[in-house]
């Protein structure tokens, strides 16, 4: 009898603490992130500057833990046309896979647009978080035809390690 009471223990800690971990790994690293209207998605212009596009409808995502975390889905209100004649557009783009609540952000299907050429990727913000071990991190924004956008934040082409 009392073997049962010792497996049935250890069984009720192993799911506990298998819960925990998951929460861990799929909601505990990550807050919501709170923009300034006006100036929430940066793109680089053709001179080099970062300027403001006007967005809607903007949710966003963020991590401690990493500086790769950042996910944000919004709409973009010029056309993609205006877009890419006005800034940079960004040579690799890799979609990093989001936490599945956080539902706006698909990066298969995002990097299934990207190759396809139906969406644009543009430069966000070069090294968007300095100082990280002489790895740069950029800011990259996508954009599909109809409006809808995508931001994340990626190790910058050629300098991983």
């Amino acid at each position: 009898m009392n073997g049962k009471f010792v497996v049935g223990a250890i069984v009720l800690t192993a799911l506990a603490a298998g819960a925990v971990v998951y929460y861990m790994q799929e909601y505990g690293p990550y807050t919501q992130v709170t923009f300034t209207p006006g100036s929430e998605i940066l793109l680089t212009a053709l001179s080099g500057t970062a300027e403001a596009i006007p967005v809607r409808d903007v949710k966003g995502i963020d991590g401690t833990s990493s500086p790769l975390k950042f996910r944000a889905c919004f709409v973009a209100e010029q056309s993609l046309a205006t877009l890419t004649e006005a800034y940079t557009v960004y040579e690799k783009p890799t979609p990093l896979i989001a936490p599945g609540w956080f539902d706006c952000f698909d990066a298969d299907a995002i990097g299934e647009a990207l190759e396809s050429g139906e969406a644009v990727a543009f430069l966000s913000q070069a090294d968007v978080v300095p100082n990280t071990n002489d790895v740069e991190i950029d800011r990259v924004v996508a954009v599909f035809p109809d409006g809808r956008a995508y931001a994340w934040n990626q190790l910058a082409p050629g300098t991983e390690k």
